[in-house]
């Protein structure tokens, strides 16, 4: 199934594919649907602190990061899923793997967020 589409069509296709993920995971995922709410209030009180550039940068990047890694977990989730229902050792390893990922990502940015917080606050 080649896809010939170049140029401008190409990177209007590959938006609308990109959408469409937003939308599946937005739909299907609980666990990103939380998630979305409390990057939302990180992404407002990021805004809202009277920070430098780069700190507020770094506020937002910290709990974006939690969502891609989200949508990274719910797709491996998706794709061990498609191959079957019954379990399998490398199976569930994987979707340990996707998790713990996840678990890191709200570690970094809890530390990223803390670390900045402490040192505007102090």
């Amino acid at each position: 199934m080649a896809n010939n589409t170049t140029g401008f069509t190409r990177i209007i296709k590959a938006a609308g594919y990109s959408w469409k993920g937003f939308r599946a995971v937005w739909t299907h995922e609980a666990a990103f649907r939380q998630e979305s709410l409390a990057v939302l209030l990180g992404v407002i009180i990021a805004c809202w602190l009277d920070v430098d550039a780069i700190t507020r940068v770094l506020l937002i990047g910290s709990v974006l990061l939690i969502m891609i890694v989200e949508i990274l977990n719910s797709a491996i989730e998706a794709v061990v899923d498609r191959i079957g229902s019954e379990y399998h050792e490398l199976s569930g390893r994987a979707k340990d793997m996707g998790s713990a990922a996840v678990l890191l990502s709200i570690f970094v940015a809890l530390m990223t967020r803390g670390i900045l917080l402490w040192s505007h606050f102090r």
